[in-house]
C-alpha cells in the first residue's frame, strides 16, 4: 500500500546547504541523506513546489499585508530573501533551476529508484500564473473578463497583455491574488492538460494534483456559470486521465479533494484521494463518528489517502500533542489506502512553514516522537496485509468506555493483526471479538509490536469472550498473533 513522505523541496535543500556548508541541489543530495530519506516503511516520496515559481506572483506577495503577517508568525526573523513565492504560482513547468532544474530531478528520481522508492510532483490543474505564457500565447485556455470586469472588480481580474482575466479561486472563498483562472470547459486547456500530465509523467512515478475538485463539471460550472461557456458532455479528468494513461499506464494519480467528493473522483480515475473527512473526525470528533466513517465500503477505503498533517494543515503536534498524536498516528498508519506523513511530523516540529518561504525557523526534535515513528512505519507496513476487517468492540452495563475504542484485524496466510487505538482522554476497557474460528483448543502468544510487551491468551477464552483489552488514555496497541 502507498505510503508518501512529502517533502517542501525548497526548505529542506535550504537546511541541507546550511548543514554541509554549500550550495545543495537536487543534483547532489548526499547518498547517506537518501539512505535517510528511504526510511523502512516509506515507498513514495513527494517532491512538493519544484516547478518554476512566478517573479509576478512573488512581487505580488510582498505587498499582501496578511500574506506578510503570516510568514512573520511563522519565522520572526524572516526576510525578504526568504519569501521565494508559491510553488501553487507556477510559471512554467520546469525544475526550477535553483534547485538543480531538470538534470537535478532526474539525479534525484534515480536516487531513489535505486532505494527503490516512486517519485510524485505537483501539478496544479485549477490555474496558473499572471505571467504564465498561456496568458499571451494562448489565452482560450484561461477565464476571460472584460476592461468593465476589471473596473468593477479588481480584485477579481487581472489585466495582463492587454487581456483582461479571471483570478484563480475556489466558490467558497475570495479570489487569490497571485493566479490566473484556467477553463475546465474549453478543449485546449484540456489538450494542453494531458500533454503537461505526460510530461510529468516523463520526469516521475506519480502526480498529486491540487484542489482536483474545482475541475469537475458541475463544481467548475456553479463557480463560473456562463463565464466558463458550455459544459462538455464528458467530464474533466475522465477525458484527462486515460489519455495520460495512454502514455504512462502506472503514473499514480492522486487527488487533493475535499467536500466529500473522495468517491466521485475515484469513479473518475484517480487512484487515491485526501481523506479530509478522516482527519476533521480525529481531530474534532470522537471515536463513534471514526468508527461511522471506517463503515464505508473496503474498495473507496483502499482509494484514500490518510493523514494528520500535510503543509496545508496544522503541525500534528501542534494540535494533537503527545500521546493523542501517536494514537491518531497508529490509525491512519494501519488503516487501508494510502499514508501521508509531512517531512518534519517524525521529530515533532510545531510551525507550520507557509509554501511561500524558503527557510523555517530551527525547532528541537522531539527525540521520543521520533523513536515512536521509527517503530510505528515498519510495523504499519508489516501489518496492512491481506484482508482488513472492523471490529467492535463490546463493554459492560456499568462500563461504556468501549464505545472510545477502534479497533480492526489484518488477517494474511503467513501473518495475523489485531489494532487497537484508545480515542479518549481517559482510560478505556473492552472485549473485542476476533473473527478467527480457529483459535479454540491451544494458547495464543500475542505481542504488541510497538512495545514488545508479549502475553499469552487460551484460544478458548478468545473464542468465547473476545480478547479483553484496557488501554490507558489515548494508548494503543498493534498485536501480533
Amino acid at each position: 500500500m502507498t505510503v508518501i513522505h512529502e517533502i517542501n523541496t525548497l526548505v529542506w535543500l535550504g537546511e541541507l546547504s546550511r548543514r554541509h556548508g554549500r550550495p545543495v541541489t537536487l543534483a547532489d543530495v548526499p547518498g547517506e541523506v537518501w539512505d535517510a530519506v528511504a526510511r523502512p516503511g516509506v515507498d513514495t516520496v513527494w517532491l512538493m513546489g519544484v516547478w518554476e515559481r512566478s517573479p509576478a506572483g512573488l512581487k505580488i506577495a510582498l505587498r499582501d499585508e496578511g500574506l506578510m503577517d503570516s510568514f512573520r508568525a511563522a519565522l520572526p526573523d524572516v526576510t525578504e530573501a526568504d519569501i521565494a513565492g508559491s510553488p501553487y504560482c507556477v510559471r512554467n513547468y520546469v525544475v526550477d533551476a535553483s534547485l538543480g532544474g531538470p538534470e537535478g530531478l532526474a539525479a534525484a528520481r534515480a536516487q531513489l529508484a535505486a532505494r527503490g522508492l516512486r517519485l510524485i510532483l505537483d501539478h496544479v490543474p485549477n490555474h496558473v500564473a499572471p505571467d504564465h505564457p498561456w496568458l499571451t500565447s494562448d489565452p482560450d485556455r484561461l477565464v476571460r473578463g472584460t476592461v468593465d470586469d476589471l473596473t468593477r472588480a479588481p480584485a477579481d481580474f487581472v489585466e495582463a497583455g492587454g487581456q483582461v482575466y479571471a483570478r484563480g479561486r475556489d466558490p467558497y472563498f475570495p479570489p487569490w491574488p497571485d493566479v490566473v483562472q484556467l477553463n475546465a470547459f474549453s478543449d485546449a486547456l484540456r489538450e494542453a492538460t494531458v500533454e503537461t500530465l505526460v510530461s510529468i509523467g516523463d520526469q516521475a512515478d506519480g502526480v498529486r494534483c491540487d484542489m482536483a475538485m474545482l475541475l469537475m463539471n458541475d463544481i467548475f460550472g456553479k463557480t463560473w456559470g456562463d463565464r466558463a461557456g458550455t459544459a462538455p458532455a464528458e467530464d474533466f479528468w475522465p477525458y484527462v486521465i486515460p489519455r495520460v494513461r495512454a502514455r504512462h499506464p502506472d503514473l499514480l494519480f492522486v487527488a487533493e479533494a475535499y467536500w466529500d467528493l473522495e468517491r466521485s473522483l475515484q469513479q473518475q480515475g484517480f487512484d487515491h484521494c485526501y481523506d479530509k473527512r478522516l482527519y476533521d473526525r480525529l481531530l474534532h470528533e470522537d471515536a463513534g463518528s471514526v468508527r461511522v466513517h471506517l463503515s464505508a465500503d473496503l474498495a473507496h477505503q483502499h482509494g484514500l489517502v490518510r493523514f494528520l498533517e500535510n503543509h496545508d494543515e496544522p503541525r500534528a503536534a501542534a494540535v494533537m500533542p503527545g500521546d493523542r498524536e501517536r494514537a491518531a498516528a497508529v490509525a491512519v498508519a494501519t488503516l487501508p489506502g494510502a499514508t501521508l506523513w509531512h517531512e518534519g511530523q517524525f521529530e515533532g516540529r510545531r510551525v507550520r512553514v507557509p509554501v511561500f518561504l524558503r527557510r523555517g525557523p530551527q525547532e528541537p526534535v522531539d527525540e521520543p516522537l521520533r523513536d515512536f515513528y521509527g517503530r510505528l512505519l515498519p510495523t504499519a507496513a508489516a501489518v496492512r496485509r491481506g484482508d482488513w476487517r472492523p471490529v467492535t468492540p463490546a463493554g459492560w452495563p456499568d462500563n461504556d468506555t468501549h464505545r472510545n475504542l477502534l479497533a480492526w484485524t489484518w488477517t494474511h496466510t503467513d501473518g495475523r493483526h489485531l489494532v487497537v487505538v484508545n480515542d479518549s482522554d481517559r482510560p478505556a476497557q473492552a472485549r473485542l471479538p476476533l473473527p478467527w474460528d480457529d483459535l479454540r483448543g491451544r494458547e495464543h502468544r500475542i505481542t504488541d509490536l510497538l512495545s514488545g510487551e508479549a502475553n499469552d491468551r487460551h484460544g478458548d477464552e478468545l473464542t468465547d469472550s473476545g480478547l479483553f483489552v484496557s488501554l490507558d488514555a489515548w494508548g494503543s496497541h498493534v498485536f501480533e498473533w
